[in-house]
């Protein structure tokens, strides 16, 4: 189906909004009254310009306050809506959207209110233009879609149509099955937008809330397949009002859109991209770095060996088990510190996840590569973590570990850690949304519900991302907004562990250093789950926090910064599943007061 979006879901002049939904890939725009008010340039520049875009304006909006008012009121609104007609006209816009009135010289009438919109359709059929008439959430007196279209139906004029809006309907609750009672033809736009569920005043929940399919707690899924099932044949159209989208890059929020509608299509059977990839785990994290010392230092400490480098690049290999590091101290290593800068998932199908990818508008990053290199493709995350779909040592495909040559190196002295338990990567504050919908539908992971965990200077949002058996796991967290110091957020590596005290213990007794923890932790500690006074003065030294869910318990401590990341070793015992959430407030406290080495 046609794809569309909503000029006031970007930020942006009017202009840099239709180039960004051109270069992501829409078919078409609505054009919102005040984007064509404060644009510079005329209808038929506009027009041009979408024409040369590959554009079509597909809904002119909104008309507001038109039906059931007063009869001089009325007049002055069919006047109002001739001036609209002509400028649609030369604008090249052959539909409008009207919603339901709020205004205070409304009436309950429905005969009214119908024969009003009859009245506008005969005015605007003599135009060619057809009228959408949509239910908002708060209208005065129509105020579900089912009500519209009673409307609608009433006033039976064939240049009259209704407009049926996601939030709208979801928002108050409504069945959309009665969508298929109405006659597709009859339906002449669908305007999509998700939402958090959320208990407020819809009107706000509407104005500044909304995100894209997939991002929110609604059935979008669901109501489409009800509208297809109607028989309608328009475009699927987002119309979000939110904060963030107003104030981020409109290019990125483009793309972050239209991936949503292929992931919403996909979901109702209109399209078939190439189907998901689950990870099956994580081959290496890439760290660069422009000093390798400090990191190397940590390794070593934690009990990694560094066993091979890169025969092409300034790039070395540090293993224990299963858990592999890339240090990265070529040309990419960024000047402002140690960063976490790609994750390598092991996949059944590298070239498929691929394929999947790119299907869904993954950058696919070039990659200079030497002749004798394994072939891996990489894409970039929203946040700009490079991905690589790899396999590991299997016999049947071409292993990223054979672009290493084994080095000299000691014996490890084994810290205890069997593999990379989970990563957590901080995202932009625009984009968190994104990102989850990103690893959701590009890696096929499932996510969990956010969370949210006090930091001492504000809030932070997180949400892990996982596969079915938890040896993926990402947790995905973001700041409530843009701060000074956003880029100094730090990314972390969570190693797993048989035993987080003997882990811990010979961390530090191999000059490694622990993150301590305030000693008021300890004594909630104790009062909590009565804790022997000899174990909790060893949780005490050695920093090492607690947590219990249905399923198990959780053991967990941390090393200090280096540049923007740090290490945490993990002991999950009988299937516990979070990631000691209670904890994150004690952790970020203690490292807001430790200066990171660079």
């Amino acid at each position: 189906m046609r794809t569309s979006i909503a000029t006031v879901s970007l930020s942006g002049a009017l202009t840099e909004k239709l180039t960004a939904a051109a270069r992501a890939g829409f078919d078409g725009v609505e054009i919102f009254e005040n984007d064509l008010l404060a644009s510079p340039l005329s209808p038929e520049e506009i027009r041009d310009r979408c024409a040369d875009l590959g554009l079509g304006i597909d809904l002119y909006q909104p008309m507001r306050d038109i039906e059931a008012v007063p009869s001089d009121e009325f007049e002055r609104n069919l006047r109002r809506a001739a001036h609209k007609f002509r400028l649609m006209e030369r604008l090249g816009a052959d539909t409008v959207l009207v919603c339901s009135s709020v205004s205070p010289l409304a009436v309950d009438d429905d005969a009214l209110a119908a024969f009003h919109l009859r009245r506008l359709a005969e005015l605007a059929q003599d135009f060619g233009i057809r009228v959408a008439y949509e239910a908002l959430a708060w209208g005065r007196h129509v105020s579900t879609y089912d009500h519209a279209w009673r409307v609608v139906e009433a006033a039976d004029h064939p240049a009259l149509g209704t407009c049926l809006d996601s939030f709208h309907i979801l928002a108050r609750g409504s069945d959309p099955k009665g969508i298929e009672d109405i006659p597709g033809e009859k339906i002449f736009f669908l305007q999509l937008a998700d939402a958090p569920l959320m208990a407020m005043d819809v009107l706000q929940w509407s104005r500044h809330y909304r995100c894209f399919p997939g991002q929110g707690g609604f059935d979008i899924a669901g109501l489409v397949g009800h509208v297809i099932r109607a028989g309608y044949q328009g475009p699927l159209s987002l119309e979000v009002f939110n904060d963030v989208f107003r104030q981020a890059e409109a290019g990125p929020t483009a793309v972050d859109a239209l991936r949503s509608l292929l992931v919403l299509q996909e979901s109702v059977g209109l399209t078939e991209p190439p189907a998901p990839v689950v990870p099956t785990g994580i081959a290496f994290a890439e760290l660069v770095t422009p000093d390798v010392e400090p990191l190397s230092e940590m390794l070593e400490a934690l009990g990694f060996a560094r066993t091979a480098r890169h025969r092409s690049k300034s790039v070395d290999l540090w293993q224990q088990g299963e858990a592999r590091v890339l240090l990265n101290t070529g040309p990419a290593a960024r000047r402002d510190g140690t960063q976490l800068a790609a994750v390598g998932l092991e996949s059944p199908d590298p070239a498929g996840a691929a394929r999947r990818a790119e299907s869904l508008l993954a950058p696919v990053l070039p990659r200079r590569r030497a002749p004798e290199d394994a072939p891996l493709d990489a894409v970039a995350a929203p946040d700009g973590t490079e991905l690589f779909f790899c396999a590991t040592d299997r016999p049947e495909l071409p292993s990223w570990t054979g672009d290493f040559e084994p080095v000299a190196h000691k014996s490890p002295t084994g810290g205890g850690v069997h593999r990379i338990d989970h990563l957590a990567l901080t995202q932009p504050w625009h984009q968190f949304d994104e990102a989850a919908l990103f690893h959701r539908s590009v890696l096929g992971l499932g996510a969990q519900e956010s969370v949210d965990v006090a930091d001492p200077y504000g809030l932070l949002r997180s949400r892990a991302v996982t596969n079915a058996d938890g040896s993926v796991r990402i947790a995905l967290g973001v700041g409530p907004a843009p701060s000074v110091d956003e880029g100094g957020r730090a990314q972390h590596i969570a190693l797993a562990t048989e035993d987080v005290v003997t882990a811990a213990r010979r961390f530090r007794e191999a000059g490694g250093r622990l993150l301590p923890m305030p000693a008021n932790y300890y004594d909630d500690l104790a009062a909590k789950y009565g804790f022997a006074e000899e174990e909790l003065a060893t949780y005490r030294e050695l920093g090492i926090l607690y947590d219990r869910d249905a399923h198990g318990e959780f053991r967990h401590c941390y090393t200090e910064t280096i540049g923007r990341v740090f290490f945490e070793l993990v002991q999950r015992d009988t299937g516990y599943r979070g990631y000691g959430a209670q904890n994150a407030p004690v952790r970020l406290a203690a490292q807001h007061t430790r200066r990171p080495v660079r």
